[in-house]
Order: C-alpha cells, then structure tokens, then sequence
C-alpha cells in the first residue's frame, strides 16, 4: 500500500521553527522525486519546494527561499522540510507528493505528481 504520511505541523509563534516529515511507503523511495506544497484557505495550492530523486538538486519558491530547507533521508524513507524564521503568510496545510518522471524538479510546480499525503497543518500566530 502507497502511503505517504506528513507530521510536524503545529502552532508557531512568528519568528519560529517547525520541522515537517514526510514519511513515504510502498514504493521505491530512492526513484522518486518529492515536493512539498501549501495550499492556505482560501487560495490555489502553491509549490514550495521540491528535491530530485538523481542527483539530490533542490528547488524553492521565491517566497521561503533562504529560511526552508529540503533534505531526504534515503534510509528512512523520509523527507524533511525544515522551517525557519516562519511568518503568518506561511500558514496553510503543507502536503508532500511524490512521482517518479520528475526528473531533477523540472516544473514541479506544475507535474502531476503519482502519490499525495494527506497535508500537515501549520499555523504561524502570536
């Protein structure tokens, strides 16, 4: 069974950290690429990175360029968006999705991606 499974959301105060997981099963994880998007209430879903099943190359969005940070963990089957100096405006529900053809990340954003988790939710709120 193809799972993937987001956790680490949570209620941060401006300025915070959050670390989110996404934990894939049932599949080859070593031949997937594996994005991150949010999508907040209210608005489209937007992509915000995304990291390359080769060679490990790395795409963000504008917007969390220098404060989130991608990795993978091939022995566990994880990926790891890591949050910092988060902000109001990244409050939404964050879902990990993965796909095999999605070579280096090229047009993440817009791929039609194989599998889907089922989103974490992140508030950022004093």
């Amino acid at each position: 069974q193809v799972q993937l499974v987001e956790s680490g959301g949570g209620l941060v105060q401006p300025g915070g950290s959050l670390r989110l997981s996404c934990i894939a099963s049932g599949f080859t994880f070593d031949y997937y690429s594996i994005a991150w998007f949010r999508q907040a209430p209210g608005k489209e879903r937007e992509g915000v990175s995304c990291i390359s099943s080769n060679n490990g190359k790395t795409h963000y969005t504008d917007s969390v360029k220098g404060r989130f940070t991608i990795s993978r963990d091939y022995a566990n089957n994880t990926v790891y968006l890591q949050m910092d100096s988060l902000q109001p405006e990244d409050t939404a529900v964050y879902f990990c999705a993965a796909d095999r053809a999605l070579y280096y990340c090229i047009d993440y954003v817009r791929w039609d991606y194989d599998y889907w988790g089922q989103g974490t939710q992140v508030t950022v709120s004093s």
